[in-house]
């Protein structure tokens, strides 16, 4: 089936020319996985040689979900009526029926796994460019970054989500136990420097000579007494991830200058927002114990005080996408802190765009 045949004209909240993480390599095994991705119903499996698949998750024959099937030697075999198909979405066996009609295929993604992450291209197979996936080089590094990854299913728009994270003015009153704690005033009124990028926006927060939140002290092994030089970096690339590394360094120790030093707290973090539908969306994080890397009880600690933080975020997000859909056309305000979240807005509506006109070339 073409890619052009399954084309929709009307405008989405997405582009489909680009890749999306799928799922954590770990989560696709020999037993299908049913996802919905940009509102298409996708089954994810591995076939008897360990390799990743993605296809349409509907049988030709009568639309039963193949994700209720099972996973056999030559592929995926529906569960209805037997029907099995090769990753490439191809039927290439019929029970009771020697010749196979050549229309009977399913759309099959690419996909791509790489750095733990199973990505799939969701648009037109031919413009699958695997260099344009990005790069995390600390989900390699077990050794010097050991981390836990993790997923969310949310139940609000996924630029919702990459919302919160471009503005952070709201961990000193979402998150006052664990990252927000500390000096309130001196993390609001944080130092910003955002810079556009040719796909998104990146900006860095500094913090200087505050007391460290509970999470930091905990993990430094800070006292009472101790205060820090504390940085928030970021960045937005389009559609749908944000690449995060943040920490903080007893004050005094020139932080500013070279952030790489021994000691002190950071953590790369991983985010990704996945659109399931117009108000859901996966969510893939990971986040890595860079300052004790050895410490195989410290990263633990670190992924469960980091999950019960984004699950305080969760809450929050879902009440605003349900005030959002209760009155869709309501006018929102920007205030000074949107410094860095109207340009990354500015930079999927251009991406969005650029899809679009490319799809309705295709479709002519």
């Amino acid at each position: 089936m073409s890619y052009k045949a399954l084309q929709i004209n009307a405008p989405k909240p997405w582009p489909h020319n680009a890749w999306y993480q799928a799922a954590w390599m770990n989560e696709v095994s020999d037993t299908p996985l049913a996802r919905t991705f940009l509102n298409e119903k996708v089954v994810l499996f591995r076939d008897k040689d360990g390799n990743a698949h993605a296809l349409e998750d509907r049988c030709c024959h009568r639309a039963t979900p193949l994700s209720l099937g099972d996973v056999v030697d030559s592929g995926i075999q529906c569960g209805y009526h037997g029907l099995i198909f090769d990753g490439d979405g191809k039927c290439v066996e019929i029970p009771g029926q020697d010749s196979i009609p050549p229309q009977a295929q399913v759309r099959s993604y690419p996909i791509v796994e790489q750095q733990e992450i199973i990505w799939i291209w969701m648009g037109d197979p031919a413009k699958a460019d695997e260099s344009q996936i990005i790069d995390f080089p600390f989900l390699d590094d077990h050794e010097n970054h050991p981390h836990g990854h993790a997923l969310m299913e949310i139940d609000c728009n996924y630029m919702l989500l990459v919302d919160n994270l471009m503005d952070l003015t709201h961990i000193p009153y979402i998150h006052k136990k664990t990252i927000g704690g500390g000096d309130q005033k001196g993390q609001v009124n944080a130092a910003m420097d955002v810079s556009k990028t040719d796909n998104g926006v990146h900006y860095i927060r500094w913090m200087e000579n505050i007391m460290p939140p509970p999470t930091y002290a905990k993990g430094a092994g800070w006292g009472p007494e101790v205060k820090v030089d504390r940085w928030q970096e970021f960045e937005y690339v389009a559609p749908a991830t944000v690449l995060q590394w943040t920490g903080a360094l007893e004050h005094g120790r020139n932080a500013k200058e070279n952030r790489n030093q021994d000691g002190g707290w950071n953590t790369h973090i991983w985010h990704t927002a996945t659109p399931e539908t117009e108000t859901s969306c996966f969510y893939f994080w990971a986040s890595t114990n860079s300052y004790k890397p050895a410490d195989t009880e410290e990263t633990k600690k670190l992924h469960e005080a980091i999950s019960f933080t984004f699950h305080e975020d969760v809450s929050f997000l879902e009440q605003q996408q349900a005030c959002l859909s209760a009155d869709p056309d309501q006018v929102l305000v920007d205030i000074k802190h949107d410094v860095a979240r109207k340009p990354a807005r500015q930079a999927l509506e251009r991406m969005i765009r650029t899809d679009a006109e490319e799809m309705a070339v295709a479709a002519e």
